[in-house]
């Protein structure tokens, strides 16, 4: 059970200097989830401050969704591009977090770029 910990810090440790590299000054969408819900924060690496943030628990309430489906990480997505928009961003870095790109991860992305942000 140490070394599972052990190695999973340490693919954290690859991905996370991977995005730093790649990234170029742009905030980073980071993606994570919970059995029931899908979470999006936009992160100011550089000042260690999140942008905006969005989860399926606001918006799922809000278009009366359930909060675990596909379609309610698409709400996210949208939601999270709208608040990216107010804030200024449109150039974004998407952390996928160690997820599968695929599912509600996916639909996540999808939604975010029809909203306008680009990664």
């Amino acid at each position: 059970m140490a070394n599972q910990k052990h190695l999973f810090e340490r693919r954290r440790r690859r991905v996370r200097y991977h995005i730093a590299r790649v990234s170029g000054g742009r905030p980073r969408l980071s993606v994570y989830r919970s059995g029931k819900h899908i979470y999006a924060q936009l992160i100011d690496d550089a000042a260690h401050q999140t942008i905006a943030s969005a989860s399926s628990t606001e918006s799922a309430k809000d278009a009366g969704l359930k909060s675990y489906n596909i379609a309610a990480a698409s709400a996210v997505g949208k939601l999270i591009a709208e608040r990216a928009k107010e804030k200024g961003v449109k150039q974004v870095v998407f952390d996928r977090g160690g997820y599968l790109y695929h599912g509600r991860v996916k639909a996540l992305a999808e939604a975010a770029r029809e909203g306008g942000l680009e990664f």
